[in-house]
């Protein structure tokens, strides 16, 4: 596994559009369906790479603090399953049951969303405003496995914050770091 940083696309991009499949409730959803009413977050992460282990529990609690202020989350594995088939729909589904996601578990079975999206790693989170306009592209915080900093989600919480009060954009945002992408051999 390659540690690989987030591509730090153009403050200001649409977010693209998409339909995939929820793999717990088994039902397509599009970004029209999920999209929060002050800000929307997209996070691509997997069930296997390391450094999603390392933040889920605070992947949870920050979408559990923000889903009564207008806030939606919506998580996306992209990963080849052919060769990583701890990432398929039945391991998703039952990983988000485990931890109890507050968000839903999206199966990018082309890998098509996380093109559009320009996601490089695992996590990769992108925070879009009411216009769905993007805010912010990088980082959870600090913490990664085996450093001594905290897993608070310190980063994104501050993006969003801005986001729903307006706020013009961070002005120093940092690349996500994690496992690349697992994208089809071609």
């Amino acid at each position: 596994m390659a540690l690989t940083e987030s591509n730090m696309i153009d403050l200001g991009t649409l977010a693209p559009d998409f339909n995939l499949l929820d793999v717990v409730t088994e039902e397509n959803k599009s970004l029209d369906q999920l999209v929060g009413e002050k800000a929307t977050v997209i996070m691509f992460i997997c069930n296997h790479c390391p450094y999603v282990i390392h933040v889920n529990d605070e992947l949870v609690r920050v979408a559990n603090d923000y889903k009564e202020q207008g806030v939606s989350f919506v998580a996306i594995s992209s990963n080849d399953v052919v060769n990583y088939p701890a990432d398929s729909p039945d391991k998703m589904r039952v990983l988000a049951e485990k931890l109890q996601y507050p968000f839903p578990y999206l199966y990018d079975e082309t890998q098509d969303v996380a093109r559009a999206y320009d996601a490089a790693c695992t996590p990769d989170f992108y925070v879009f405003d009411a216009e769905r306009k993007l805010t912010y592209r990088g980082r959870l915080d600090k913490s990664r496995p085996g450093n001594p900093e905290d897993c608070n989600g310190e980063d994104l919480r501050k993006a969003i914050d801005g986001t729903i009060v307006g706020a013009a954009p961070i002005e120093k945002q940092y690349p996500s770091a994690g496992c690349n992408i697992k994208w089809f051999k071609t």
